[in-house]
């Protein structure tokens, strides 16, 4: 393999999924280095899509939020964010996902369920779980590969629509997903991005979006299956709490839900074909404590095993784009 390096010390390269990156020499830090991985991901990231950088000196939050945001991009802020997380010390640094460490999380591109998203996204492993607690991914290409074609077309030209109702104790409040407590915020930010939104009596909120089922890479020109219908969908919960919700606020009032584009409901079979396709491809591998993790959020979808013992993983996102402006015919 040709790849351009730095001397004295180049990173080993490791082929694989992910891509294993590790110090040229023992000790050596992401930044000390950074020059050099540099090399490596201007080369390869496209290509392979993850890039785990693995036996590196740690230097903790401030150290990861240093090297994400020395690729060149200003670090973006969770906006109208689907899951709790908190920021941390380091500007553009937020928690991973805050659910219970017995909850597993679906493989998922990040926002793939509304219209802008981050094109790249690290994961920095600052304490490892005693067990458990890996990151799978997979390559977004081969799930689309695998998907029925007759599937892949209907969600090609239906486009989904993203239900969220916000508040009530069951999900996100409103405040927290738009970072704001003035009605006039949100409906500004909703005008710009094409979301609808609507006040209850209450003062509660619901918000409809419409947007990509499957979308091309704008510089590898593949096509990747993008959304996240499965994880949205009602049937993504167990069969006890689908009823509990359901008899609770009604399909209208479910804290989230996604539909095809025109509003009509996605197939059981559909859903399952997906879930099972996300399986096949899912790639698993354990976190040592330092780790970094950098994808292609296109490319490579990422999701959480349960684990046990404390576990400390945070996120930096960089490169916001607007899905409105890759979408082109199959």
């Amino acid at each position: 393999m040709n790849m351009h390096v730095l001397a004295p010390h180049p990173p080993r390269v490791d082929t694989g999924f992910p891509l294993r990156v590790c110090p040229g020499q023992t000790g050596a830090s992401l930044a000390a280095e950074f020059e050099n991985l540099r090399g490596v991901v201007d080369q390869r990231l496209e290509r392979d899509g993850a890039i785990l950088f693995s036996g590196f000196a740690s230097e903790g939050v401030e150290g990861f939020q240093r090297f994400a945001a020395a690729f060149g991009h200003p670090l973006l802020n969770y906006e109208f964010g689907s899951t709790p997380r908190s920021q941390v010390d380091g500007k553009g640094v937020y928690t991973s996902t805050e659910y219970p460490a017995h909850r597993s999380i679906p493989l998922h591109n990040e926002q793939a369920y509304t219209n802008e998203w981050p094109m790249r996204i690290w994961f920095y492993c600052a304490k490892a779980a005693a067990s458990g607690g890996e990151t799978p991914i997979a390559d977004s290409r081969e799930v689309f590969r695998r998907i029925n074609p007759l599937l892949r077309k209907r969600f090609e030209e239906k486009r989904l629509m993203y239900v969220r109702n916000y508040g009530n104790g069951l999900d996100l409040t409103w405040q927290q997903v738009f970072n704001t407590d003035r009605h006039s915020d949100v409906e500004a930010y909703c005008r710009k991005r094409g979301i609808e939104c609507d006040w209850n009596d209450d003062g509660d909120l619901r918000t409809r979006q419409r947007v990509q089922g499957v979308a091309q890479h704008p510089r590898t020109r593949d096509w990747v299956w993008f959304n996240q219908a499965h994880l949205f969908h009602l049937s993504n919960l167990d069969p006890e709490m689908q009823e509990i919700l359901l008899d609770t606020v009604g399909e209208e009032g479910l804290p989230r839900n996604v539909y095809y584009g025109d509003g009509s409901p996605l197939e059981e079979d559909a859903l399952a074909e997906i879930r099972a396709v996300l399986d096949e491809c899912e790639v698993v591998f354990p976190w040592n404590t330092g780790d970094v993790l950098m994808l292609d959020n296109m490319l490579v979808a990422h999701s959480r095993k349960p684990f046990s013992g404390e576990r400390k993983v945070v996120v930096a996102m960089a490169e916001g784009v607007n899905g409105d402006t890759l979408l082109t015919p199959l």
